[in-house]
């Protein structure tokens, strides 16, 4: 059953899995809505697949009935208002006819396992980033955007480098990236209440950050955390090997480019 879509549905706000598992990459949910937009639209209670935002692409993966012969490919995940919109297409079964879910119905969620894996080592990486700016001395730069996308991710500044130091600090910061991946850390993400969040974060929480809010920090090893809704590694040593490209300086902001090279990913990763 597909339904017309008219403005956000009167649903309950979609539970999101990936805040606590960041890596389950496979369960079970209930259809609450099936939406025609420009696209067919999914809406589970429950997901473990992560909408774009933050700086990090959506996941990919596919959603399945539970006697598998109905099959909805999932090209890119949003949130809006609460719910997170799953879209895509209903592929094809073996009898060669298109289907649908039906409301209420179980399905199991499944994640696209190395998309998944590059755009958490991509993210954490970012992270680690900011961490080194700190620990090479960069500290008066003030962090901005982060964009953890594989098509060149760069995390932002407010402050400039001066021109002259420029090579030596990105040669500071790549060494001191894969000094803390060599040595390895946990990598923690926790929702917490606002002054336990503040004590994460070094005793300051951002201003966009409500009081009444309990916000999920993500903490990099013994580094204070930041608040952060993305996916993660599970240990710094995950990212692997790092390159950091290019610094640049324009208009007062300083943007690093860097990128992860490949590396074959622990076991954890629940299939």
């Amino acid at each position: 059953m597909v339904e017309a879509a008219g403005g956000a549905p009167d649903l309950p706000a979609t539970q999101l899995g990936y805040f606590d598992d960041m890596w389950q990459l496979q369960a079970s949910a209930h259809v609450l809505s099936v939406l025609e937009e420009s696209k067919i639209a999914i809406i589970v209670d429950c997901t473990i697949l992560y909408p774009q935002g933050g700086g990090q692409p959506s996941d990919k993966g596919f959603i399945l009935s539970i006697d598998e012969q109905t099959r909805f490919r999932v090209e890119d995940v949003r949130t809006r208002d609460g719910l997170v919109y799953h879209y895509g297409f209903f592929e094809a079964s073996d009898l060669g006819n298109s289907s649908t879910f039906q409301i209420g119905q179980e399905v199991i969620l499944y994640v696209d396992k190395s998309r998944r894996q590059l755009n958490s080592r991509l993210h954490t990486a970012g992270h680690l980033i900011d961490v080194c700016i700190e620990n090479i001395g960069l500290s008066s730069l003030q962090p901005g955007k982060g964009h953890h996308f594989p098509d060149g991710p760069f995390v932002e500044y407010k402050g400039a480098v001066p021109a002259s130091d420029i090579e030596s600090r990105r040669a500071a910061l790549e060494a001191e990236a894969n000094r803390l991946v060599a040595a390895g850390g946990t990598v923690q993400a926790a929702v917490c209440s606002y002054e336990e969040a503040r004590n994460r974060c070094g005793g300051q929480l951002p201003d966009y950050i409500a009081k009444d809010s309990k916000p999920r920090i993500v903490s990099i090893g013994s580094s204070f955390g930041c608040p952060c809704g993305g996916t993660h590694v599970k240990d710094i040593s995950e990212i692997g090997s790092m390159k950091v490209s290019q610094i640049r300086v324009k208009k007062g902001l300083t943007k690093v480019s860097y990128n992860v090279l490949p590396f074959e990913y622990p076991m954890h990763f629940e299939n």
